[in-house]
């Protein structure tokens, strides 16, 4: 079984290498790290609308760069800062995963950095 890291070369906030790889492969299953909505290394402006919108973009990034799309994705893991953004974070999602909804957790936590979601996902594809 081979195992490759994206991205774990990547600086979070102020610079910092972050001890982690955005994504591990192995086997054709791809685990994506929880992801926010970051830019440059700081999260952007704007309220749950406009993080839920980087927040995806992000992940589907990391896929991409992978190789998966969102069709691969078996499983979300969501975590709201405030339980009143469900319905609009629920109405944005659908948009993206809306014909290949996944299993999917979603719980309100209070967040390590001061953002409004954070996204964390599940992939696979079958190796060819």
């Amino acid at each position: 079984m081979t195992i490759k890291r994206y991205g774990a070369e990547k600086a979070g906030a102020g610079g910092q290498t972050l001890p982690f790889a955005r994504a591990v492969e192995a086997d054709g299953w791809l685990y994506v790290s929880g992801q926010v909505a970051m830019e440059n290394g700081e999260i952007i402006n704007g309220g749950i609308v406009e993080q839920t919108h980087k927040t995806i973009a992000n992940v589907l990034e990391i896929l991409h760069e992978a190789g998966y799309g969102v069709e691969h994705v078996v499983r979300c893991g969501v975590w709201l800062d405030d339980p009143r953004d469900f319905w609009t974070f629920n109405k944005i999602y659908q948009g993206y995963f809306g014909e290949h909804p996944p299993a999917r957790a979603c719980v309100q936590a209070s967040m390590m950095v001061d953002c409004k979601v954070e996204i964390d996902c599940v992939a696979y594809k079958p190796k060819t």
